[in-house]
């Protein structure tokens, strides 16, 4: 009778030496044998993309809210985007894909409804108690809020994709997970408190999320009417494939073919960043010449842009700031979407009740240790972080009355 292949232990040989290496992982909180037929970061990836808090992201909105339209890009279409991107860099990088995917489907899994309106919403309503990181909500999801299993509370992932999935960290928030933490290498806040670099798998990652959605809200923003191609003219990064796309395809000037224009120029616009991305790193990686995955996190960012590429990204982005995320479009949205996020807060600190019950029951704290009012914030704003955008608004009309974003 023939056995399955123990894949968990198997490095791969088309990895470099600095890739992480699943057969070297620095472990899960808690131990578990081996998967027979995957790798450990192969089963970090299959357990984010069953969760609970990924399915969720298909309602959680970038820039344009869920009910404005079909089209627009969801956390969850960015997730996949973002995976995209990192995975093809990888293979050119000899990085591991299957960690690489891991940490970008699951790095926006902590983003609350409404993108960054609710996000700053939700920051602003626990300043008192903290504040909120949606890096650190993201780890906090895998670590426990997803209850799928019956000897420990969230996915018991891996530390290197625990590791690429906290991308940021204020120090305050760095000194109290290290309490939590283990006293060894597989402390994820540790990092911040010494000034190492992650992973350079968890480098790529956050460098595809930038390229991901610098494309994509250029592409929604025109798809919505609040961005013209014209406007789009004085951006070089997106000027100068533009020219490029019309030199060669003429017949794409008149009004009803800007549709491929734009994806065309888009596309070639990722191309470029993406082309660039590996001959940098690569050029990096050939002068540092880290000889192990843990060598690569004691030096300086490696995964990174030429300095030229880097300034036409920040030009790109400091356009659609201003451009689009500040329309007074999409501003009046906010400012609704704040308001839904904010009222929310306060009703559910003024009656933990009208949260469900498992919720509710986190919120009923043992009075007298003098931080019940903290603790019930921390269990309010996971219930509202793991709200879609449609439930968050229904629950607002539930609770107040109001239709703020019909």
């Amino acid at each position: 009778m023939s056995t399955l292949p123990l894949f968990a232990s198997q490095p791969s040989p088309l990895h470099a030496a600095y890739a992480c290496d699943p057969a070297q992982t620095l472990g899960r909180r808690f131990p578990e044998v081996d998967a027979p037929t995957r790798t450990a970061f192969q089963r970090d990836r299959d357990r984010i993309v069953h969760s609970t808090a990924f399915r969720r992201l298909v309602y959680k909105t970038q820039v344009f809210l869920n009910h404005e339209g079909d089209l627009f890009r969801t956390r969850m279409t960015h997730s996949l985007e973002v995976a995209q991107l990192a995975r093809s860099i990888a293979r050119s990088l000899g990085l591991n894909e299957d960690l690489v995917e891991a940490i970008a489907l699951a790095h926006d899994l902590g983003h609350t409804p409404f993108g960054h309106a609710g996000q700053d919403a939700l920051h602003e309503c626990t300043a008192a108690y903290g504040g909120f990181e949606h890096n650190l909500q993201s780890l906090r999801v895998v670590d426990h809020l997803e209850q799928r299993y019956p000897m420990f509370d969230g996915l018991n992932l891996c530390f290197e994709t625990r590791e690429g999935i906290l991308k940021h960290c204020s120090r305050r928030n760095a000194e109290q997970l290290n309490a939590s933490e283990p006293p060894t290498k597989a402390n994820v806040a540790l990092r911040f408190l010494e000034h190492t670099q992650p992973s350079l798998e968890a480098q790529l990652c956050n460098l595809a999320d930038e390229i991901a959605y610098n494309a994509h809200d250029i592409d929604d923003g025109v798809r919505s009417g609040l961005l013209a191609m014209d406007q789009l003219e004085a951006v070089p990064l997106f000027d100068s494939f533009r020219r490029e796309t019309l030199q060669e395809h003429p017949h794409l000037l008149p009004v009803a073919q800007h549709r491929r224009l734009l994806y065309e120029t888009i596309r070639r616009m990722l191309s470029a960043q993406v082309y660039d991305v590996i001959a940098t790193t690569r050029a990096s990686l050939k002068t540092s010449s880290p000889q192990s995955a843990d060598e690569a996190r004691q030096m300086p960012a490696q995964v990174q842009f030429s300095p030229a590429m880097a300034a036409n990204s920040l030009a790109l982005k400091t356009f659609l700031l201003h451009q689009l995320y500040r329309h007074p479009q999409v501003m009046q949205m906010t400012g609704h979407a704040k308001q839904v996020v904010t009222d929310l807060f306060n009703a559910y600190m003024a009656d933990p009740a009208q949260m469900p019950r498992g919720f509710a029951l986190r919120a009923q704290v043992r009075p007298g240790n003098g931080h019940e009012t903290a603790e019930v914030a921390v269990v309010v704003a996971d219930f509202i972080a793991g709200m879609t955008d449609r439930f968050a608004a229904k629950e607002h009309e539930r609770l107040t009355g109001l239709r703020l974003l019909a």
